[in-house]
C-alpha cells in the first residue's frame, strides 16, 4: 500500500471515530446519560489514537504508547457498559 493511500484510509478512520464520538456526544447532551458520554470519550480517543499514528508514521503502532490510548478507549467502553448493566439490576 503506497502511503498516500496508508495515509488517506487512516485520515478517513480518524474522522469517522470524530464522527462517532460527536453522534454519542449529541445523545448524551439530549438524555445526560453517562454511558453517552463514556463512549463520547472513548471515541474520541480512538480518534486521537489514528491520528498520531497517521501522523507518527510508526511501522508497528502496537509497540507504542500509542497504543495506550486505543488501550484505554476499549477500557472505558467496557467500564460503561458493565456499569450501564450492574445499574439497571439495581432499580
Amino acid at each position: 500500500m503506497s502511503p498516500t493511500t496508508y495515509s488517506f484510509i487512516t485520515g478517513a478512520i480518524a474522522a469517522l471515530y470524530a464522527v462517532a464520538g460527536l453522534f454519542f456526544l449529541r445523545f448524551w447532551r439530549r438524555t445526560r446519560d453517562a454511558l453517552f458520554a463514556t463512549f463520547a470519550l472513548a471515541f474520541a480517543l480512538l480518534a486521537l489514537n489514528q491520528t498520531l499514528v497517521a501522523l507518527s508514521g510508526l511501522e508497528r503502532e502496537e509497540q507504542s504508547w500509542i497504543y495506550l490510548l486505543r488501550l484505554l478507549a476499549f477500557l472505558l467502553i467496557i467500564v460503561a457498559i458493565v456499569r450501564k448493566n450492574l445499574e439497571g439490576r439495581h432499580r
